[in-house]
């Protein structure tokens, strides 16, 4: 068995989840949320540092979470089916890790077959409204995707491990994995690009390199 990871915010689907609850919940709060992800999602600050602030400001409500569920599936990214079923194919069994939250991952998950996901639990109260996070969850500060992966591979015992991912989040798992591949289709981060052991702008590249 070989493990893939892909990240899901602007490597499966086009959008970034927060940004889009953001804009659900009003027009004055999008600008400073989506400023703070651009800085972790570049690295020039930690997500440690933004994750609890984002969800405090936005506060999101259950309805907002299932439409940003929507919106993942409404934007996904346009060779992503065909990708993940020809890596099935090839014996890769794919996984989403991600600093995003599993309620809005799910329907692009089963969109793509992909039964796992390593995302961030929201807590709602029963009327809906926000009731926190599970802090203690890897993704929510820096590198808790390579602790995700040393978990994983721990478990499955892979014989190889790729990750796939447009953020310096994505790139700290480089070492932890055989393969690290950049992904620039909706944000080209230079040091991802850099750094990369392989940079695509579309998913359908990945079979030829794994």
């Amino acid at each position: 068995m070989n493990l893939i990871c892909f990240d899901c915010d602007s490597t499966l689907s086009a959008i970034e989840g927060i940004d889009e609850m953001a804009r659900l919940r009003g027009p004055g709060m999008t600008d400073g949320v989506e400023a703070m992800t651009r800085e972790a999602m570049d690295g020039r600050m930690r997500i440690e540092d933004v994750f609890a602030r984002r969800l405090e400001i936005i506060r999101p409500r259950r309805e907002d979470v299932a439409a940003v569920g929507r919106r993942y599936v409404e934007t996904i990214e346009p060779t992503a089916v065909r990708t993940v079923a020809e890596l099935v194919r090839r014996g890769w069994t794919p996984v989403i890790i991600s600093g995003g939250f599993r309620q809005a991952i799910e329907p692009l998950a089963a969109v793509l077959g992909i039964a796992r996901i390593e995302a961030v639990d929201l807590f709602f109260a029963e009327d809906g409204a926000y009731r926190g996070f599970d802090t203690g969850y890897p993704t929510t500060r820096s590198g808790g995707k390579p602790e995700v992966i040393r978990g994983l591979r721990a478990e499955l015992k892979p014989l190889r491990t790729v990750m796939v991912g447009d953020a310096v989040s994505d790139l700290e798992a480089k070492a932890e994995v055989d393969l690290f591949v950049g992904f620039g289709r909706y944000a080209v981060r230079e040091r991802v690009r850099r750094e990369a052991g392989a940079f695509i702008d579309s998913l359908d590249r990945l079979p030829a390199l794994v």
